[in-house]
């Protein structure tokens, strides 16, 4: 039995914003909360003896819910593991991570789906899930078995880190999809339109590393054919890590329009712009690229409306022998788990755009939903899955839990700190 006492709870899913005690039974679930519990009236009221954990000064609230991460596992093992992958999200107040599927196998056949899912069960430290492809080596020419390998475990479809070109088998993927009921996560880059990635088009660091960039209409253009695909097949579709103000507007548009669509934005998305590329080289150079200050704005904005439904961090690890590359051939992608809270904190809610409710929606809650996930909330009789946190803690990160450091975010002052992540009746990170 676990004792969560002194804390306040905040949890969206039933607009608790209050201080309360939490008892954890031996099961991980919840067994009661109330005002001025001690390990002795737990201990009376449930029997046994209560571990406890003082949470005086520490919000209390559902864990968070990150469905879009690399954990190159198989595959490219020496960037990260499941098992890394895991403490590292434990270290960010994440519960729940939504694995993507481009690893090496793909995750395209049920053999290879199996090999995470077991792996990631015998870790316990999070809940891992698992993607499959939607293309066979992801292609983009041949549809993997939607049906089997959902049956098989799968928590959604995407070809992430290659956009599916061929519209008429885009459009054949939604219509599965949609009559399966699962969800497609789609990343919009078209490549006629990327003369090089990981940074915008003809910006100035561009210029700097010799290099063309990325057109935002790259991004805008594929977006805009899938809500045209979505709205005819009924697919529910979600957008990943879109970064163009003209993208916000036209998922604002289809959503009006009745489409089934989501859309993430990532923690550097919402905090950098192009020219964090001219200070922090390929630890900033990722796809889609950070953008224009009026790109970050808008994406802000999309939260704030509802229009860009969750945050998701992209968490892309690589080594530091494959970023020290020159820009052109240097991998893209960052880190994020370890920092996402701290940065979305300092971003958005002291920035002030954002309460410290609507964080926790975007980051916990709304995740949580899209992909059909049950039982988040802090509740009587579900499992205790919980992040405790300082919002007010000044914090630099300087290292990691993860295998990988590719993160510009090291050294820099943020606010907000998680100091324990809950899963049952267990403490997984303090």
């Amino acid at each position: 039995m676990l004792l969560v006492y002194h804390g306040h709870i905040l949890d969206p899913y039933t607009g608790l914003d209050a201080p309360r005690d939490l008892v954890i039974g031996d099961d991980g679930r919840i067994l009661a909360i109330e005002e001025g519990l001690t390990p002795a009236r737990a201990a009376q009221m449930f029997g046994g003896e209560a571990e406890a954990f003082d949470a005086a000064g520490l919000i209390v609230s559902p864990g968070l819910v990150d469905v879009h991460v690399h954990f190159r596992d198989p595959g490219q093992t020496d960037r990260e593991d499941l098992s890394t992958g895991a403490r590292a999200a434990a270290a960010g107040g994440f519960t729940t991570v939504v694995c993507m599927a481009n690893t090496a196998p793909t995750v395209d056949n049920v053999d290879t789906l199996r090999y995470v899912l077991d792996k990631a069960a015998k870790i316990g430290t999070v809940n891992i899930l698992q993607t499959c492809a939607v293309t066979r080596g992801l292609g983009g020419r041949e549809l993997t078995d939607f049906k089997t390998l959902l049956d098989a475990g799968a928590a959604g479809f995407t070809d992430d880190g290659v956009n599916l070109t061929d519209a008429g088998l885009c459009r054949e993927a939604m219509e599965r999809a949609a009559a399966l009921g699962t969800l497609l996560s789609f990343h919009e880059e078209d490549r006629t339109l990327v003369p090089s990635p990981g940074v915008n088009y003809g910006s100035a660091a561009a210029r700097r590393f010799g290099v063309a960039g990325a057109r935002p209409e790259s991004e805008e253009c594929m977006v805009a054919r899938d809500i045209a695909l979505a709205l005819r097949t009924g697919a529910r579709v979600s957008f990943q890590h879109i970064s163009s103000a003209n993208s916000v507007r036209l998922i604002r548009m289809g959503k009006a329009l009745g489409a089934k669509i989501y859309a993430e934005a990532t923690p550097h998305h919402i905090s950098l712009t192009e020219e964090a590329v001219l200070e922090h080289g390929t630890y900033a150079r990722m796809n889609p690229p950070l953008r224009r200050e009026e790109d970050r704005l808008a994406l802000i904005g999309g939260l704030c409306d509802g229009t860009v439904d969750m945050i998701a961090t992209d968490h892309a690890p690589h080594t530091a022998a494959d970023k020290a590359k020159d820009f052109a051939h240097a991998p893209s992608g960052i880190i994020g788990l370890e920092t996402a809270f701290s940065v979305c904190n300092t971003y958005l809610v002291r920035a002030g755009h954002l309460n410290r409710m609507e964080l926790v929606r975007r980051m916990s809650q709304n995740p949580a939903q899209i992909y059909g996930l049950h039982g988040k909330s802090i509740e009587v009789g579900n499992r205790a899955e919980l992040m405790l946190a300082d919002w007010g803690a000044e914090v630099k990160y300087t290292e990691y839990k993860s295998k990988s450091n590719n993160s510009p975010y090291t050294n820099m002052p943020l606010w907000g700190e998680v100091r324990a992540t809950v899963m049952g009746n267990r403490i997984v990170m303090e």
